[in-house]
Order: C-alpha cells, then sequence, then structure tokens
C-alpha cells in the first residue's frame, strides 16, 4: 500500500537504483503519473517530460478500453475485446480520430510542442502511476518506440500481473514494485488517490529537482 504517489514515486525510484537502470529521460503520462514521475526523475537525476495518449473508450461505455492512442497518432486497439462487443469499423476511427486530437491538444497544454522531447540515442523510463489494462501505456511506449531512444522501459509502483506481462513484450523492460495476483484497481493500492489537476501535472514539470 502506497499512502500517496509522492510515496509510490519515491519507491519506485528505489526499486530502479537497486536494478542500477541508467536513464536519461523519464517521461511521465499526465495527469495521474506526475507525482510519481518527479522523484523518479529527481533520484535518477534525469530530465522529466510528459508521454500523452487517450484512452479509445467503448460505445456506451467510456470507460471501457478500446485501445488508445498517443499524440503522434500511434494506436493500440484491443482486438479481442473489439470482436467480442462487435465494434464497427466506423465508430473504431471516429474515435480514433477524436481521442488522437485531444492527445495532440493535451499534449501542447504540457508543452510548447505536441511531440516528444529529444530522444535520440537516450536511455527513457516511461513512468505511469499504475496498470490496469495497459492501454495508454502501450499507446504510449509504441511512441516512444519510434523515436530513436536507445533503451524503453516502463516503471510503476503496482501493475495487473496480465498486463505486466502484455506489456513486457512492447518494451525493453518493465519495472513495477508490486504485482499482486488479486489485483483488481490501481486505486485500490494507495491510501490516497485523489485527481491530479492538469495545473498540478504541469507543476511538477515546472519544479526543479
Amino acid at each position: 500500500m502506497f499512502d500517496d504517489r509522492t510515496d509510490a514515486g519515491e519507491r519506485l525510484a528505489a526499486e530502479l537504483e537497486r536494478r542500477d537502470l541508467d536513464i536519461d529521460v523519464v517521461l511521465g503520462i499526465p495527469r495521474g503519473a506526475l507525482p510519481v514521475a518527479r522523484p523518479v526523475a529527481d533520484a535518477l537525476a534525469a530530465d522529466l517530460d510528459v508521454v500523452v495518449a487517450r484512452k479509445l473508450g467503448a460505445p456506451g461505455n467510456p470507460e471501457l478500453a478500446l485501445g488508445a492512442v498517443a499524440s503522434d497518432g500511434s494506436v493500440w486497439y484491443n482486438d479481442d475485446l473489439i470482436t467480442r462487443i462487435d465494434v464497427s469499423e466506423k465508430y473504431l476511427e471516429e474515435v480514433r480520430a477524436e481521442e488522437a486530437d485531444n492527445a495532440r491538444e493535451k499534449a501542447a497544454r504540457y508543452r510548447e510542442t505536441e511531440g516528444l522531447p529529444e530522444l535520440e540515442g537516450k536511455r527513457v523510463a516511461v513512468v505511469d502511476d499504475g496498470v490496469a489494462t495497459g492501454a495508454t501505456a502501450t499507446a504510449c511506449l509504441r511512441q516512444v518506440q519510434e523515436s530513436g531512444a536507445e533503451w524503453v522501459g516502463l516503471a510503476v509502483p503496482v501493475g495487473s500481473p496480465r498486463a505486466i506481462d502484455e506489456l513486457e513484450r512492447e518494451t525493453d523492460e518493465v519495472i513495477a514494485v508490486q504485482t499482486p495476483a488479486d489485483f483488481r484497481a490501481v486505486g485500490q493500492y494507495y491510501r490516497n488517490f485523489g485527481q491530479v489537476t492538469d495545473e498540478e501535472a504541469i507543476a511538477y514539470l515546472d519544479r526543479d529537482g
């Protein structure tokens, strides 16, 4: 159990240090990952920035992830779910286009440009506050993988064992402090898991170590 996202970030940073990983850039997934990513970046003396993706919600159930799209258009689809609930190609294209626009707009709120910082030849850790389905993390990882980074890892305080296993195929290494067998939701592993506003998240980016 983590006290809050900052506590989770400090414990995640300790795990990364224990593994002696050399990280140049930490990318938090807004909004909730920024309080986690800040102590990670500070501990590793790495630059902190963001990578943005938006969930593709199912018809009538926007919290059910059909996939996710990153700000550069990188997309991941949950093909099994799409087939099971019989989602049309027309709906998928409409929601993909809408959420890609939203992702670009969100990225622009966090930095002057919509794209990623320069990552060519760098070692990059993508950080989130936890992984349930892995949809947004997958889209973010695919965007970072296309950036020319030398090494790309995913670091989270807690995650579903199934999602973590699937994400290992998307990246060089997945680091998770906890992968409980009875995982149900990220928030159950935090005593304080309140919403993070864009303004609060941006403040973590602006703060110098």
